[in-house]
């Protein structure tokens, strides 16, 4: 059974975005991480297929990437930055107005001003204008389950080699975040082909996504459901799921010979896990893991110092390659451990 989900027109992105989301300088550690549950961009796929619903992109829109330069017009997305660091996003409107506690920004003043300049509130406070970053939309955008950080997004894009054209296989859509990644690394010449078994989680994607690229991109598919059921060859594939290791079997007979596999775990069981499994099937190379912490820096004159608070853990990553049918991988020779 094929069901559309509804579309998001009109939706205006995050306003008014908590400061302290909107800065990952300022992200609290505490929050940035998913549970010990595991990623929540994904169900479980352990239950079986479930009902599929197929949300395919749309074949008669213009692919066109957000707007990234030029002068402010109306329907853009504008973060205002006061005397603070404190950020907010706005979707200009012709007419419209952005209220403060430190008085009225009128839309208007924006509109066909450069990006990088200044407005000024009632008050006569000036608020710097920029378009926001897809990190900065990332960290304020509505959600439904936990993000793919953009310290972990970025990993993935680079180790995972997503190049333009590529076709990209993504179980657990969540709410959007690594997506929007996706979608931009591998251009209108891609495809990313994204599964979420949580049809709660799945609209949040679609508004997401949407909303940043201000349609829904022709090169995107998203299916409620099992990853299990897709079929088709594809370049690189990312399980951001709570069983990865089920859907295995799938993912090899989908992968190029040398294309690559991401997963994206929280704890150090699923990483045992899902490492022992790949090197059971025999047809991966040794899988490599890591974590990615990012520690900010203070820099004013000659005080210089970390920040007290840092990105720590949030998930650790994995990598892998397909290893062309028939070839076994060479045995991995380890160091004896000392006595």
């Amino acid at each position: 059974m094929h069901d559309a989900l509804p579309t998001s027109d009109g939706a205006t992105g995050p306003v008014d975005a908590d400061p302290v989301d909107a800065d990952p300088v300022d992200a609290d550690p505490v929050d940035a991480g998913p549970t010990d549950a595991g990623p929540t961009d994904a169900g479980p796929a352990d239950d079986g297929p479930a009902d599929d619903h197929h949300v395919a992109g749309s074949a008669d829109v213009v692919w066109e990437p957000p707007r990234r330069g030029g002068p402010f017009r109306e329907g853009d997305r504008v973060q205002l930055t006061d005397p603070k660091g404190r950020r907010y996003t706005v979707v200009l409107q012709a007419g419209g107005a952005y209220h403060t506690h430190r008085g009225q920004i009128d839309h208007d003043d924006i509109i066909g001003s450069p990006e990088g300049g200044l407005v000024h509130s009632a008050a006569n406070t000036p608020y710097l204008t920029m378009r926001p970053r897809l990190a900065d939309y990332v960290l304020s955008m509505p959600r439904g389950a936990q993000v793919i950080y953009p310290k972990d997004s970025a990993q993935i894009l680079m180790w995972g080699d997503v190049f333009p054209g590529a076709r990209v296989l993504e179980a657990g859509a969540g709410s959007g975040a690594l997506t929007c990644s996706l979608l931009q690394a591998v251009g209108p010449t891609g495809k990313v082909i994204s599964y979420e078994v949580r049809d709660d989680h799945a609209p949040h994607a679609v508004t997401n996504v949407e909303t940043f690229f201000g349609h829904r991109p022709p090169h995107w598919e998203l299916t409620v459901g099992d990853v299990r059921q897709h079929r088709g060859e594809v370049d690189r594939v990312v399980l951001d799921m709570l069983s990865p290791w089920d859907v295995l079997d799938t993912v090899r007979d989908c992968l190029v010979p040398g294309g690559i596999l991401v997963g994206y775990v929280a704890t150090t069981t699923q990483l045992s896990v899902l490492t022992e499994a790949l090197r059971e099937m025999q047809c991966w190379t040794e899988p490599e893991s890591w974590e990615a912490m990012v520690r900010p820096w203070h820099v004013v004159g000659l005080a210089v110092r970390p920040e007290h608070r840092m990105i720590a853990h949030t998930a650790f990553l994995l990598t892998t390659r397909r290893l062309a049918d028939g070839v076994t991988p060479p045995r991995q020779q380890r160091r004896p451990t000392g006595r």
